[in-house]
């Protein structure tokens, strides 16, 4: 369990212009609405070893950007996340593991005040320097979270049976982090 050789220890923060926080979520039981938040930071602190790293993350609620903007207006209310009351949600990690390009990054996600422990497995893609000098660190995520567990649980029955929206959220991620300094 080691980091990757290129990833070098310092800060490394999120570039969001390079990077997205996506999601799906199956809707009326036959499709997925895919959508992403367009305002997050994150800080990544390398230290030497996997247990010495930290990671933390930043996503403001009301960035929530589905394409519809009845259904976008929709989710940022009181019903799902209430942003006016709940600007933010936020990631902690409280451990990585893993070696090579896969691991596994454990952490406390908190929506709408309530916070779980989320599993997302991460994909490291590599470092490169860009032309301005900057040295990047790209990165690829997966978790799947029950809304339910944190207070989103509004919801609609269909004449056919069964609900409007899913419970079960897939999140996905890529991740382009500049080191500081």
């Amino acid at each position: 369990m080691t980091l990757p050789q290129q990833l070098t220890p310092g800060t490394w923060t999120l570039d969001m212009s390079h990077s997205e926080i996506g999601f799906s979520v199956r809707h009326a039981g036959i499709s997925k609405v895919r959508g992403r938040f367009t305002d997050a930071q994150a800080e990544a602190r390398v230290g030497e070893s996997l247990a010495e790293s930290t990671v933390h993350a930043t996503v403001a609620t009301a960035s929530f950007d589905s394409g519809d903007a009845n259904r976008d207006a929709h989710v940022r209310g009181e019903d799902f996340f209430d942003v006016e009351k709940f600007p933010e949600m936020t990631f902690r990690g409280t451990a990585i593991e893993g070696d090579g390009e896969e691991y596994t990054l454990t952490g406390d996600l908190t929506i709408k005040g309530v916070t779980k422990p989320v599993e997302l497995e991460v994909e490291f893609t590599g470092v490169a320097v860009d032309p301005f000098g900057a040295t990047r660190a790209g990165f690829s995520a997966e978790a799947e979270i029950s809304r339910k567990e944190f207070g989103l649980t509004w919801n609609a029955a269909l004449e056919a049976g069964g609900l409007l929206v899913s419970d079960k959220v897939k999140i996905n991620l890529e991740a382009a982090l500049v080191k500081q300094g």
